[in-house]
């Protein structure tokens, strides 16, 4: 069975485009002519705000721990540790949206809000803290949430532990934008996280989840068709017109 999300590809145009080459069809182009640059800011551990458009500011791995202007009106969560949801957010955050269902099945969201798409991709996580063996999985307890706005398709891959296979690659579509946890333990080794990203291929990639991890060992195991681009400012502003040509690690401050 394909992971939760395969079912969006009729509504989504990250996923219908995932096959095809890099040029941007007419459809997107247009998108990003016609609206201006999202921006996405670092706020900590894996909280990325991203805010679009049309005005709809988004936080994802939501703790209620890291928050850098105004509150968001959209969060994403995943359970596997406490740093990256909250049971009690605040109740002016209009739309909550977990990677994980309290019965078992799989997460499912495809959501329209404002100007963005939102939707998951299920994948299993370790079940219990400290166990790294991966022998006790929560099957579909964690979700990637991709969000398609101003032409841009962007990833967030959350508290990833396994590899990903076909199907998961299908499902999730293409990415310009991905943002990747390189601790190298508490989630996943550098070498299946760096497997991840290249195969991904994104324009842009924005690590997080990083702890003490060099980043010349990440740079070194996804190789040399990625760029680095280390920023002294916290906040991205990019379109789908400023996207770098070449594959681009972008680290933003906190990182």
């Amino acid at each position: 069975m394909a992971p939760a999300g395969a079912q969006d590809a009729q509504r989504s145009e990250c996923m219908a485009i995932s096959q095809a080459p890099r040029a941007t069809p007419v459809s997107l182009r247009q998108a990003a002519a016609d609206t201006d640059e999202v921006a996405i800011t670092y706020g900590g551990h894996s909280t990325y705000f991203i805010d679009t458009p049309g005005g709809v500011r988004i936080a994802t791995d939501y703790s209620g721990a890291y928050q850098i202007g105004r509150l968001p009106d959209v969060v994403t969560m995943n359970r596997a540790h406490s740093t990256h949801y909250t049971l009690f957010p605040d109740p002016r955050i209009p739309h909550v949206l977990h990677g994980w269902r309290d019965d078992g099945q799989p997460a499912h969201i495809s959501e329209r809000i404002g100007d963005v798409f939102i939707r998951n991709v299920t994948t299993d996580i370790r079940r219990y803290y400290g166990d790294y063996s991966g022998t006790d999985m929560i099957k579909d307890g964690n979700s990637i949430f991709i969000f398609e706005v101003a032409g841009l398709c962007i990833g967030h891959l959350g508290h990833l532990h396994v590899k990903l296979d076909d199907s998961h690659f299908a499902a999730i579509g293409r990415l310009d934008i991905v943002m990747v946890p390189i601790d190298g333990t508490y989630t996943m080794s550098l070498d299946g996280i760096s497997d991840i990203t290249r195969r991904l291929h994104a324009s842009v990639v924005l690590p997080m989840h990083r702890f003490a991890t060099p980043l010349e060992e990440f740079m070194q195991r996804i190789g040399k068709d990625f760029s680095i681009d280390v920023r002294s400012e916290r906040t991205l502003k990019i379109s789908r017109e400023t996207l770098p040509a070449t594959p681009t690690v972008i680290i933003l401050e906190g990182v």
